[in-house]
């Protein structure tokens, strides 16, 4: 009964984190946006700071990471499947602003919420006990094209200048890759501490589920946005 309670508190925690992260989660400061407007050229370090901040500040590309490594305990597991999501945001993130080509923000934000909730469903063995073999590889990578995807929305939701394009969205890019390396930092250290502990295989299971309904939170208000619009 003890082990329950806090349980019970981190999944009622995590999900109203959730629902206040939510119509946040791909959302640019009112200083950032008049600042990508007032940009007429290369401007590196900024955008830099502003992909890093963006990630960081991604309830959805975090929840997304702590699924993806949550049960990788080798560093070259790690950097295996981190590299497969990189390489998959990095593709659809730079072209699509280089060719213009975005989405629907909201679809877009609500299929990376269900991303977030394939991985607490795959981590628990959901598609094993369904019979259903995943390329847990290959979907990391679709996902990050996803997640690529809604980057590159929001860029250009911001108007970004023609002019400097290239550097700044290299900046941009780049600076994903640092905030999601502080991110990764992070998580992994945590992750490393708790799994230590002797309550770590029990309390997986819920923090698993924890992500699963975040993830359909953060779908769910996606969705009801993309209705209300």
């Amino acid at each position: 009964m003890t082990l329950r309670l806090p349980i019970r508190q981190l999944l009622v925690s995590l999900c109203l984190l959730t629902i206040a992260g939510a119509a946040a989660a791909h959302d640019v400061a009112q200083s950032d946006r008049a600042f990508v407007a007032g940009v007429n050229g290369p401007a590196f370090m900024p955008f830099l700071y502003l992909g890093a901040k963006h990630m960081v500040t991604g309830y959805d590309h975090i929840l997304f990471l702590i699924g993806v490594v949550f049960f990788l305990y080798r560093l070259k597991d790690v950097v295996l499947y981190v590299s497969m999501f990189t390489i998959g945001h990095s593709l659809t993130l730079m072209g699509g602003v280089l060719l213009h080509v975005g989405a629907n923000a909201h679809i877009i934000d609500a299929i990376i919420g269900l991303s977030v909730a394939y991985k607490g469903f795959e981590n628990l063995g959901g598609f094993e006990k369904l019979g259903l073999a995943i390329n847990t590889r290959l979907a990391v990578l679709v996902f990050g094209l996803f997640h690529g995807v809604g980057l590159a929305t929001k860029l250009m939701d911001l108007a970004v200048s023609r002019n400097g394009l290239l550097v700044n969205l290299i900046g941009f890019n780049l600076g994903v890759e640092l905030g999601q390396v502080i991110v990764l930092a992070v998580v992994v250290t945590l992750l490393n501490l708790w799994r230590h502990l002797p309550s770590f295989d029990a309390t997986a299971r819920y923090a698993n589920i924890a992500l699963i309904l975040a993830g359909f939170m953060l779908a769910g208000n996606q969705i009801a946005g993309y209705l209300a619009s």
